[in-house]
């Protein structure tokens, strides 16, 4: 199915496409036949990742999202999310990889769950931004979920990120 999808969508858009698989048989089966560089979702810290997909992405010749979780799942400081983007772009370049195909998403939750997360995921963006000298990617409308006046708090949480360090955005349209 995935082959069918790269290909019907490749016949009528030329932009860059997300493969997003958790089975590296299936995103090899999609990037062997992508015409480009396409970007793969997604490499984390745990080792079963980053043997599995970094090697692909090295492959192919394509861009890859770094999340900033591992087996202890998302760390709850910048710290923790900065070692995990640390350790995904050494290993990246371990294998060849340039920085700039790896884009680091320091993962934004809904703030009515974690109000301390909010600045901690903007503490961790800026560090790979200014330190690692990395792209950042964040799911921007995360924040906002099951909040009321989402668009007023998602639009403010993107004027933020985008002063911490913020390159790329994925916004939901069920805003």
């Amino acid at each position: 199915m995935m082959v069918r999808t790269v290909k019907a969508l490749q016949s009528v858009v030329d932009v860059p496409l997300q493969i997003d698989s958790t089975k590296p048989d299936v995103l090899e089966a999609a990037l062997r036949i992508y015409n480009g560089k396409p970007i793969i979702n997604s490499v984390n810290g745990e080792e079963k990742s980053l043997s599995s997909v970094l090697p692909l992405v090295k492959k192919y010749g394509a861009c890859v999202i770094g999340l900033t979780l591992d087996e202890n799942g998302i760390p709850k400081t910048a710290e923790g999310r900065f070692k995990i983007a640390e350790k995904i772009v050494n290993r990246a370049k371990e294998l060849g990889i340039p920085a700039e195909d790896v884009y680091i998403d320091c993962l934004t939750l809904t703030a009515s769950a974690e109000q301390d997360g909010v600045m901690e995921t903007l503490n961790a963006l800026h560090r790979v931004k200014t330190e690692l000298g990395l792209n950042t990617v964040l799911g921007v409308s995360n924040i906002s979920f099951g909040l009321p006046n989402r668009e007023l708090i998602t639009r403010t949480f993107l004027t933020m990120a985008l002063h911490s360090g913020l390159t790329l955005s994925t916004l939901t349209t069920s805003l």
